[in-house]
């Protein structure tokens, strides 16, 4: 659900109480990393509001959610990560690579700018 931003779903599915927002699937990857590589505003928010994700969980790649924001130009994704201040800007990946490096080397300037 996460993955094709079903905001829907996902707002059922937590409004359970029944779920764990942080799980991870084979790739390493979580309902959050998954919301924004897909540059899913909404459902990154949902989850962010629950106060159970780990904004610098990283994939088997060493992507934290930002990376995946930063690299594809999602601007309103990256500000949710950013304004949680809970975010590691300097974080790098296997390749010493930071959400900002992604970020000039995509070309997203606005997004250079925020970081």
């Amino acid at each position: 659900a996460a993955r094709g931003g079903h905001e829907a779903i996902i707002k059922l599915i937590l409004k359970t109480g029944k779920v764990q927002v942080d799980v991870k699937n084979n790739l390493d990857e979580t309902p959050l990393w998954l919301a924004a590589n897909g540059g899913h505003e909404a459902v990154v928010k949902l989850l962010l509001e629950t106060g159970k994700v780990d904004v610098n969980f990283k994939n088997i790649f060493d992507w934290t959610p930002l990376f995946n924001a930063a690299r594809k130009g999602y601007k309103a994704v990256v500000k949710l990560l950013l304004e949680t201040g809970k975010v590691d800007v300097d974080s790098k990946d296997k390749l010493g690579h930071t959400p900002l490096w992604w970020a000039a080397e995509e070309g997203h300037e606005a997004i250079v700018k925020l970081l």
